[in-house]
């Protein structure tokens, strides 16, 4: 395959209507349309719609990868239930995303050109693992974007010094991995991040009543009231008070925050702890591997000194049948046989014998190659 682009758009707060239906299905009469979804791949030609319009108009997310390396994760979140001006903060002049307003919603981009993921991959799955990130953003679980600014982290795009944007993000949930995976974030840089934990409200179970339990009646109705008119995002909105209002009373002193640079440094000790615990299994390995090849040998050598004679029958044997695997096999055993003389003090007897095979044998050539490694 030379060429393949998969596009993926879902709608999570709105589902599609007959209407929106007919007018994707003029964009793309191959796609597959559900109430919430509409997916296409393309071997040749492209996507004649324009991504940005669909998720103004009709999408929460979307995902689209191509084979030469190119991949995009869009995300649309109504401005009232997000921070823009803390967003920016994180994302400042990252190269990888942007965050623009649509209405009354933001929608936030992120791509990676020119990766290189390894194993074909058909895009089909990644959405589906990516989802969860939206509603993490809504209740205001924001390691999402600590992860782009690891992607400038990576790049070293940003000055050395600059602190990390939150004290630390693990532990990570399955969606931030598979994020990372996504978008190839070096999964060494991503270990030395995760290594400190975010600040969150789970890390007091009993908070979330503390916090509810101090809401106002007024607040503690019109939740109700929301909640009774079916309107999307109440509990999201309850969970991002709940974590806004845990946070002071949670956070703890991590130490001091640490800089792209500190990063950078724990990923490459974390490369090399792993490179030698690597190296040190694979010596492990080998000397297993020479022991059990040793005892093998022993074996063997026991089992040719007790034929006697008959080895050397059978090493004619298998030259006269003219084949590779036959010359293979007298070539072994021709290798056993020297190993044992010279363990008996018998070389020079072994050598004379060797020499006759090879005068008798002369003109079987291939065989001959084979007799190269006894010397």
């Amino acid at each position: 395959m030379s060429e393949y682009q998969y596009y993926e758009f879902q709608a999570i707060d709105r589902p599609l209507g007959d209407a929106d239906r007919r007018a994707l299905r003029e964009l793309s009469s191959r796609a597959r349309i559900t109430a919430t979804s509409f997916t296409n791949s393309y071997e040749w030609g492209d996507f004649k719609g324009d991504p940005d319009e669909l998720m103004e108009r009709w999408f929460d997310l979307h995902l689209y990868l191509a084979n030469w390396g190119s991949r995009r994760l869009m995300m649309k979140l109504p401005t009232r239930l997000v921070d823009g001006e803390r967003l920016g903060a994180f994302l400042g002049n990252n190269d990888y995303s942007t965050l623009r307003t649509a209405g009354e919603n933001v929608i936030l981009s992120i791509w990676r050109d020119e990766l290189e993921p390894g194993d074909w991959d058909d895009g089909e799955s990644w959405l589906a693992m990516l989802s969860p990130l939206r509603a993490d953003v809504l209740e205001g679980d924001l390691r999402l974007f600590y992860l782009i600014w690891l992607l400038d982290v990576e790049a070293e795009a940003i000055e050395p010094d600059e602190p990390e944007p939150m004290p630390g993000i693990g532990p990570l949930t399955d969606a931030l991995e598979a994020f990372a995976d996504f978008f190839c974030i070096n999964q060494d840089l991503l270990r030395a991040a995760a290594e400190r934990s975010a600040a969150t409200d789970e890390a007091l179970p009993e908070m979330p009543e503390r916090v509810i339990g101090a809401m106002s009646d007024a607040e503690k109705s019109s939740m109700l009231v929301r909640v009774f008119n079916s309107e999307p995002h109440v509990s999201a909105e309850l969970r991002a008070l709940v974590r806004a209002r845990s946070e002071p009373q949670a956070a703890t002193s991590p130490g001091a925050p640490r800089t792209a640079a500190d990063l950078l440094t724990r990923a490459r000790e974390i490369r090399l702890a792993r490179d030698r615990a690597e190296a040190e299994l694979a010596e492990a390995r080998r000397r297993l591997e020479a022991e059990a090849a040793e005892k093998a040998r022993e074996v063997r050598l026991e089992d040719i000194r007790r034929r006697g004679e008959s080895v050397w029958t059978d090493v004619e044997d298998e030259i006269g049948r003219r084949n590779p695997a036959g010359y293979d096999k007298a070539a072994a055993l021709l290798s056993d046989l020297l190993a044992l003389a010279e363990k008996q003090g018998r070389g020079e007897e072994f050598r004379l014998r060797l020499q006759s095979i090879r005068d008798r044998h002369a003109g079987k050539g291939r065989f001959i190659e084979r007799l190269a490694t006894l010397g």
